[in-house]
């Protein structure tokens, strides 16, 4: 029991977790990457196949009233988890690799021209950095960096300077690499001081701390499910309604028209307007479950039990390696998620996540689609464990014990 969740029963939530690797307890430490589901989501999704599968929003017979019924109340659902004012402001993509090029392609294209600004940071994933850059190839639009700070942190010496004539700034909640959290709120509230809008990458964000859109200020802001308990092939947009109203659809097909001729046609209300052909009726529901099982434990808990957890593995894995390990990221727990992207020796980082693999322990190991920020770091890659809701002390043991069985194999 940490922080007020029984991780013990949650892990018996997880029917992957329950399994071993080589006779080894499986230890997952990759939710950064994609998160694990709880049986409550599988069987809501198997419900769908099984009962009432039909396509939505086209039919009025009564599994295809019900299904459409069910993907509607879902949209609800995760509009109220991150604390929309309207279920017509989420629109759902597949990702947020596909909602910030939903952004570029859509608010972008109708609103940059040669010379505009728009800034971003040295932090990102590589979605919130080559939309942007595929519009300044095309546009001849500027692009401009926040730095980081040697504490990891975003520097914002030089924003109202970075600011002044931008249209946009577009940046992560929470590093994928280094946990950082970034000072939303501030961000906003700056950009529109300066004129401009401002969106946020919160793939890392939404499953870890609890979230209001309306209190974060900002305009756009993307999260997905596969992160936060649920299904792949589905994620979300939420915007401003009179944003998504002016901007043009994304795709064009059926399910986003109200009228086609062959002399034109007509798009229907948000969010329909930008969700083209059959959606993804099942994965929608199963992020609502997703939605319900994360309310069911309280996302505050989950954040203060990963802040306690993470405090734990900084001071263990410090207090065991030494200066043979390096974690870039913040200190302190309160400042970042559960991301530890670890150098270790002199090991390279994909040798270490298979030493680790055969403890049962799941690491990534790559460059996490942020070259920029590794080659910031001076680094190639890093190996990355991540925590969640699922993990406890045995699981960053388990770590630090891998890393010792490292140490040895490589002498």
């Amino acid at each position: 029991m940490m922080s007020g969740i029984d991780v013990a029963r949650i892990k018996k939530d997880f029917p992957l977790l329950q399994q071993q690797v080589d006779g080894k307890r499986l230890v997952y430490l990759d939710s950064a990457a994609s998160s694990q589901k709880p049986q409550a989501v599988l069987d809501a999704m198997d419900e769908v196949y099984t009962t009432y599968f039909a396509n939505v929003h086209r039919s009025v017979y009564k599994i295809a009233t019900e299904a459409t019924e069910r993907y509607e109340a879902a949209r609800g659902k995760i509009a109220a988890f991150v604390g929309a004012p309207e279920p017509r402001e989420i629109v759902f993509t597949k990702n947020v690799t596909e909602a910030i090029n939903l952004v570029a392609y859509s608010w972008g294209r109708a609103n940059l021209h040669e010379g505009d600004v728009v800034v971003l940071t040295e932090m990102e994933h590589h979605a919130n950095l080559v939309p942007w850059l595929i519009l300044q190839e095309e546009r001849g639009i500027e692009l401009r960096y926040l730095g980081i700070t040697d504490d990891y942190k975003l520097d914002l010496s030089n924003l109202d300077e970075l600011l002044d004539g931008a249209k946009l700034l577009s940046f992560t909640a929470m590093s994928n690499v280094l946990g950082t959290l970034t000072p939303i709120r501030q961000l906003a509230d700056a950009a529109h001081a300066a004129g401009a809008l401002c969106l946020v990458d919160a793939a890392q964000l939404v499953p870890h701390v609890p979230v209001d859109v309306t209190a974060l200020g900002c305009d756009f802001f993307g999260f997905t499910g596969h992160k936060m308990c649920g299904p792949t092939g589905i994620g979300a947009l939420w915007a401003r309604a009179e944003l998504l109203e002016a901007m043009p659809p994304f795709l064009g097909g059926g399910e986003m028209i109200l009228d086609v001729r062959l002399d034109g046609w007509t798009p229907k209300e948000i969010p329909w307007k930008f969700e083209a052909g059959t959606p993804p009726i099942v994965e929608v529901i199963g992020l609502g479950a997703a939605c319900d099982y994360l309310n069911s434990v309280g996302m505050d808990s989950v954040r203060q039990h990963e802040v306690d957890l993470t405090g734990y593995a900084l001071k263990t894995l410090t207090d065991r390696f030494g200066d043979d390990i390096t974690i870039h990221g913040p200190v302190d727990p309160c400042e970042r998620g559960g991301v530890l992207s670890i150098a270790f020796r002199d090991v390279h980082p994909h040798d270490i996540s298979q030493i680790l693999d055969t403890q049962g322990v799941c690491v990534r190991a790559a460059h996490h689609c942020a070259k920029p920020l590794m080659r910031r770091l001076g680094v190639g890659a890093t190996a990355r464990a991540s925590l969640y809701l699922y993990n406890d002390r045995a699981d960053v043991d388990a770590l630090a014990d891998g890393l010792d069985e490292t140490a040895k194999f490589f002498g």
